[in-house]
This record gives C-alpha cells, sequence and structure tokens, in this order.
C-alpha cells in the first residue's frame, strides 16, 4: 500500500501527502503515489522550474 501521494495546487506547486489523509483545500490528487522516497524522486523528475504558474506566465 503506498504511503503517500503526489499533490498540486492551482499555481502548479507539488508536495506530497499521507496517502490514508483527505487531500487539504487548493490542492488535489496529482495522480502518482508510492513511498515517501519515491514521491520525492517523481517531484524532483516531474516539478523542474520551482517559480508558481502565475510568475510562469508573466513573460
Amino acid at each position: 500500500m503506498s504511503s503517500h501521494r503526489v499533490v498540486v495546487n492551482d499555481e502548479e506547486q507539488y508536495s506530497l501527502w499521507p496517502a490514508d489523509r483527505a487531500v487539504p483545500d487548493g490542492w488535489r490528487p496529482e495522480g502518482f503515489a508510492g513511498s515517501r522516497e519515491e514521491c520525492l524522486a517523481h517531484i524532483d523528475e516531474v516539478w523542474t522550474d520551482m517559480r508558481p504558474r502565475s510568475l510562469r506566465q508573466e513573460r
């Protein structure tokens, strides 16, 4: 059983969240679940631009 899942907010910022807890308001499941280490590795792979989406779109 997965212990964590990856969540993302409207600004496309990523975090990990315990799989057995409800996702907090403002966040949604990203679709990846696994151990803490697996989730952190996934976040490192997919979150390549740490700036919030609103800042990236200002260009």
